[in-house]
C-alpha cells in the first residue's frame, strides 16, 4: 500500500491539495484491506474509533470487534442507530426543493467545507475508488475518510464496490467525492446525523459528518445516482427485486418499492414458519384468535435488487420496466429475526459466509460470531429496533446479476391495526391491485407508515416522496414525478398492487401478506383477474382486491382482503380510516408544483383531489392485459 499513489485517481484540485500536505495517505485496493484498519491492526481484536473534540475531549464514535465472521460496529448513542430522516443538506445554491444548509445553520456552507478540507488535511486518511451503479452507466467516484473509520470504509466498500489499484486507467475520472469529517458533528452541527451535498458542473462533493452509514455512505451513494439521473432523464428506484420460479416452473418477477420498514428486504426472503412448518399469517389482537396457513413447497426466489435498481433508458425494451441492480452488497435489516431458526437460510448465509461481513448493531465477542438475531439493547429490555449486517451480493445464493423485465411492480407500507374503537389507516388488505395512474400517486406521497424500524423516533402517517427515495434526491421534487409517470406511462405490460405489513385491519400479520401475494400471484402467471373475481375497494384509493384467494388449495378468507367485512372494524372505522389516507394524500400531493407537472400528472392528481372513483383512474393511463 505504501507505493501506490493518489496522482493515479486524477482527484479535483481541492482533493489535490489536501492529499498534497496530508502527512498519512493510504490508498486502498480491496475491501479485505480494510479490515485490520477497521479493528486497530492486524492482530487487534477490538478498537475504538475516538476523537479529541475541543472543549469536550475524547468521544468515542464507535466501537469495532473483529469476529470470525466479519466485523462489528456498535455506536454508544441509540440515536446514532438509526437514519434521521432529516440528515439530508444542501450546501450549493442549485435547483432543489430541500432544506439549504443555510437555512438550518445561518451561515454559508461553503465556510465549514473550507474548515473540513482543512481538518482533512491535518489527519490520517484512506482513499479508494469505486463506480457509482454499474460500470458502463454510472460515473467514476472517490471516497475520502479518517484512517481510524476502517470499519466505515469497508461498509462502503461492500455496498458499492471498490476500484482494484491497478484497475484505476488514465480514464479514471471522477464526478463524485465523498468526504467524511465525524467531528463536525460534535463542534458545529448539534450533534446531529448531518449530510452535506455540494454539486459543482462536473462535480458532485458530499460530505458525511457522521459514522452511521445510512445516510452517509449507502444514501450517500444513491443521491449520486439520482443526481446523474435527474441530470440525464432517469431513476434510480428504491425497491427490492426478486425473481420468483414457481413449483410449476413459470417465472414471475416482483419489484417492490416502499419507504423505510416497508418490506424491500423481507421481499427476498422465504415466508417465516412456526415450528411445525405452518405460516402465521394472522393473530387478532382483539378476540386472540389465529390463523395459519398449510403450504408444503414455496416458490423458489432469485435475488436481484435489495434497495437500489438502476432504471437506465439503454436497458428498456418490451414494454416492461426492466431494472438492474445498482449496489455491490445489501444492508439488510434484522429487527425481525429475533431468535434462531427464524431464517434458516438468512441465518446460515450469515455466520457461515464465504465473506467477512459488517454487522451493525449487534452484540459481539473478539473471535466470536456475530448472530444476526442477538440484537443490542438501546435501553433495559428494549433491542435496538434497526440491527443491520451488509451482505455481498456476490455470496447471496441464486443472485440474479443480469437486467430484469418487471412483471409485478408492488407499494409496501406499514399500518397499525385498526378497529371500531381505534379506528386508524390499517384498513388495507393483503393485496390490492391498483391501476397505473393510482400506482403513481402511491409513489408521490410514499407513506412511512406504522412505526419505522430504520428511522429516528417519528410518529404518525409520514411520507418520505416520490418513489420513496425523495430522502435521498438533492434536485427538484415535481422533475422525478414526471420521470416515475414517464415509466408508468410507457410500461404496460407491468402491473401493480398495494400490500401492507405488520396489521390488517384488527389483525396483527407481520410481512406474511407480502409473502403469500408472491406465492399467489407468482402461481397465477401473468393471468389476469376475471371481472368476477375482483371488488372495487370501500375506498377508491385501494383500487380493487380479489374477493378471496386459495394457495395450493388452503383459502385466505375475505376479511383479509375486505377489512371492512372484519366484524371488529366494521364501516364507520373503516371510513375514518379512509378519510385519514385521503386527507394524507391530499396534503402530500399539495407540494407537487401543478404547472411543472406534465398534463397528464395534473390531470391525475387532480383526480384524486376530486375524490375520483376507480374507473377515473383507470381511464387515465393505457394498461395492456395479457392475451
Amino acid at each position: 500500500m505504501e507505493n501506490r499513489d493518489w496522482k493515479r485517481y486524477n482527484p479535483p484540485k481541492e482533493l489535490a491539495d489536501i492529499l498534497e500536505i496530508n502527512p498519512s495517505v493510504t490508498v486502498i485496493s480491496t475491501s479485505d484491506e480494510l479490515i485490520n484498519l477497521a479493528c486497530g491492526g492486524e492482530t487487534s481484536k477490538t478498537f475504538e474509533v475516538d476523537y479529541q473534540i475541543p472543549k469536550v475531549g475524547k468521544v468515542v464514535d464507535a466501537t469495532v470487534v473483529r469476529v470470525r465472521n466479519g466485523i462489528v460496529a456498535n455506536y454508544p448513542s441509540p440515536y446514532m442507530r438509526r437514519r434521521d430522516p432529516d440528515a439530508m443538506l444542501i450546501g450549493d445554491d442549485g435547483p432543489t426543493d430541500h432544506v439549504r444548509f443555510e437555512e438550518i445553520y445561518h451561515y454559508p456552507f461553503q465556510e465549514l467545507r473550507q474548515r473540513t478540507f482543512d481538518w482533512l488535511s491535518e489527519n490520517p486518511l484512506i482513499l479508494y475508488g469505486y463506480v457509482t451503479g454499474k460500470k458502463g452507466l454510472g460515473q467514476d467516484a472517490l471516497v475520502v475518510a479518517p484512517t481510524n473509520a476502517g470499519f466505515f470504509g469497508f461498509g462502503m466498500a461492500l455496498l458499492q464496490g471498490i476500484t482494484a489499484y491497478e484497475d484505476v486507467g488514465s480514464d479514471f475520472k471522477p464526478a463524485s467525492v465523498i468526504y467524511v469529517a465525524p467531528t463536525f458533528r460534535y463542534t458545529d452541527l448539534d450533534g446531529k446525523q448531518v449530510v452535506v451535498h455540494y454539486r459543482q458542473p462536473g462535480m458532485h462533493e458530499v460530505f458525511s459528518y457522521c459514522l452511521y452509514p445510512g445516510p452517509s455512505a449507502k444514501k450517500a451513494a444513491y443521491s449520486i445516482l439520482l443526481n446523474q439521473g435527474e441530470q440525464e432523464g432517469w431513476v434510480t428506484a428504491h425497491c427490492s427485486t426478486v425473481r420468483v420460479v414457481t413449483p410449476y416452473d413459470n417465472e414471475v418477477t416482483f419489484m417492490h418499492e416502499g419507504a423505510s420498514g416497508a418490506g424491500k428486504s423481507e421481499m427476498l426472503e422465504y415466508p417465516h414458519r412456526e415450528d411445525d412448518g405452518r405460516m402465521l399469517y394472522g393473530e387478532n389482537i382483539v378476540t386472540g384468535e389465529v390463523r395459519l396457513h398449510e403450504q408444503p413447497r414455496t416458490c423458489s426466489l432469485h435475488p436481484v435488487t435489495d434497495d437500489m435498481a438502476l432504471c437506465h433508458p439503454s436497458l428498456q425494451h418490451n414494454g416492461k420496466l426492466t431494472v438492474m441492480d445498482a449496489e455491490d452488497a445489501w444492508f439488510v435489516r434484522t429487527n425481525h429475526i429475533r431468535h434462531y431458526g427464524t431464517d434458516l437460510n438468512f441465518e446460515r448465509l450469515t455466520v457461515e459466509t464465504s465473506r467477512p461481513l459488517l454487522f451493525l448493531n449487534i452484540n459481539a465477542t473478539p473471535d466470536g460470531i456475530a448472530m444476526i438475531w442477538d440484537h443490542i439493547l438501546d435501553a433495559p429490555g428494549k433491542p435496538c429496533p434497526n440491527p443491520r449486517v451488509v451482505v455481498p451480493r456476490e455470496i447471496v445464493p441464486n443472485v440474479v446479476n443480469d437486467a430484469v423485465d418487471v412483471d409485478i411492480r408492488s407499494f409496501g407500507i406499514r399500518t397499525p391495526a385498526c378497529t371500531a374503537e381505534n379506528p386508524t389507516y390499517g384498513i388495507v388488505g393483503f393485496f390490492h391491485i391498483l391501476p397505473p395512474a393510482l400506482a403513481w400517486l402511491w409513489r408521490l406521497v410514499a407513506p412511512r407508515g406504522h412505526d419505522s424500524p430504520s428511522i429516528s423516533d417519528r410518529k404518525g402517517l409520514l411520507t418520505e416522496g416520490v418513489g420513496s427515495y425523495w430522502a435521498f434526491a438533492t434536485g427538484k421534487r415535481t422533475v422525478h414525478a414526471n420521470y416515475l409517470l414517464e415509466q408508468f406511462a410507457t410500461c404496460p405490460r407491468t402491473s401493480y398492487v398495494l400490500t401492507p405489513n405488520q396489521h390488517v385491519g384488527a389483525w396483527k400479520v407481520g410481512f406474511m401478506p407480502q409473502w403469500l401475494m408472491r406465492e399467489y400471484l407468482a402461481r397465477r402467471g401473468h393471468a389476469n383477474f376475471l371481472p368476477e373475481n375482483v371488488r372495487p375497494a370501500r375506498c377508491p384509493l385501494l383500487g380493487e382486491y380479489p374477493h378471496q384467494i386459495q394457495i395450493e388449495g388452503r383459502l385466505i378468507s375475505r376479511w383479509f382482503f375486505a377489512v371492512d367485512t372484519q366484524p371488529e372494524v366494521g364501516t364507520e372505522a373503516y371510513d375514518i380510516g379512509a378519510e385519514q389516507l385521503y386527507n394524507f394524500f391530499h396534503d402530500i400531493l399539495q407540494q407537487y408544483d401543478q404547472e411543472a407537472l406534465t398534463p397528464l400528472g395534473r390531470e391525475i392528481i387532480q383526480c384524486c383531489l376530486d375524490r375520483g372513483s376507480l374507473d377515473d383512474y383507470k381511464s387515465l393511463i393505457w394498461f395492456e392485459k395479457e392475451e
